[in-house]
């Protein structure tokens, strides 16, 4: 049998708690939109993306009507566009089928697109005060700590196990305070280098007791890291540029990014990209100068991106491609790399 000490945890919770702007308003909307932003992305980022989202989308209803360029764009430099795809889409199904509100009921909110597990007992705990878990990276590190469980957290069980205990724990009445508690608990105590001597629940952590904090969670999967080397020609002909928009389905999708070519390590010399250039789309690219290199990373890829100033005599349709003018790319989303060889650009 599992237990905590609510009282302790929520002393603690309502004296330190972080000001946060979706705290002051929970509703569902409101919620919603917070958590799926703050999926892997830290809330000191989150929250200028979450007042900006609010002011320009205040309801269910304007996100659905709005034009995904734009909805991309707003979530432009939080990385993930699917959470933003899925929002909008979800928006959508919810002004179709449930007159423009969240619905308060599990099987209905598991039905939307984008609500994990997490995010749906996150929606029922905080905007509709039910008995609900959710269990986050954070939750997860103050329970395997607290509990002293060293089983694989890269395993489904085990995850399953926690929302379990994460749910058992739960006291009747203020279910929704220990949810947030653990949360913020994890996030500013019960991190990856735990504070053990400013936690609450010391006392009673198994962990704590026997020294055994940093080892915990246990996680076997390690991601193993590619690298990828880009040689960038941007493109330029009568104030107009060469990009591309992101495949439907593919990493950069509803994306804009310049056109670009793989390279090795070494990156090609400017006399190469210019051959490849004439020989793959006729282009007769006059080269101006070299950018500074971009160094980015999306999901398990770290990208060298090599950017080379042309300017080009005429503008050819190149298949899958657009000539845009900056005007006109200033109001479009960017991959990050490509976002910060764009802001280069300003006065060239």
């Amino acid at each position: 049998m599992y237990s905590i000490n609510f009282k302790k945890l929520k002393n603690w919770f309502l004296n330190e708690k972080r000001d946060l702007p979706w705290r002051n308003a929970p509703s569902p909307y409101a919620v919603w939109i917070s958590e799926v932003m703050l999926q892997q992305t830290q809330v000191s980022v989150v929250i200028p993306y979450f007042e900006r989202w609010m002011e320009r989308f205040p309801t269910i209803s304007n996100l659905a009507n709005a034009q995904l360029d734009e909805v991309i764009k707003l979530w432009e430099g939080l990385g993930y566009y699917s959470r933003a795809r899925s929002l909008h889409e979800a928006a959508q199904y919810i002004m179709k089928f449930h007159q423009g509100s969240l619905p308060i009921h599990e099987d209905d909110l598991k039905k939307i697109k984008g609500l994990g597990p997490y995010t749906v007992g996150a929606i029922l705990s905080f905007a509709f005060r039910k008995k609900a878990a959710a269990v986050d990276g954070n939750v997860i590190r103050v329970l395997t700590r607290y509990f002293h469980i060293e089983d694989d957290i890269a395993k489904n069980k085990t995850i399953n196990q926690l929302r379990e205990i994460a749910f058992q724990i739960l006291p009747e009445d203020e279910s929704w305070i220990q949810n947030e508690a653990l949360i913020e608990l994890g996030a500013t105590v019960c991190k990856k280098n735990p504070k053990c001597l400013e936690c609450p629940l010391r006392t009673n952590c198994k962990s704590y007791i026997n020294g055994s904090t940093t080892r915990l969670p246990f996680k076997s999967t390690k991601t193993e890291t590619y690298y990828l080397y880009r040689a960038v020609p941007i493109l330029l002909c009568q104030n107009q540029l060469l990009v591309k928009k992101g495949q439907k389905g593919k990493i950069m999708s509803d994306l804009y990014e310049f056109p670009y070519f793989e390279t090795s390590e070494n990156g090609w010399t400017v006399s190469h990209l210019t051959k490849e250039l004439l020989m793959q789309w006729s282009l007769d690219a006059k080269f101006l100068k070299e950018l500074p290199k971009v160094h980015h990373s999306f999901t398990k890829y770290q990208v060298s991106l090599q950017p080379i100033l042309f300017k080009c005599s005429h503008m050819p349709d190149i298949e899958n491609h657009l000539w845009l003018s900056y005007g006109d790319l200033k109001k479009l989303a960017f991959s990050s790399g490509h976002r910060r060889i764009f802001n280069t650009l300003e006065g060239v």
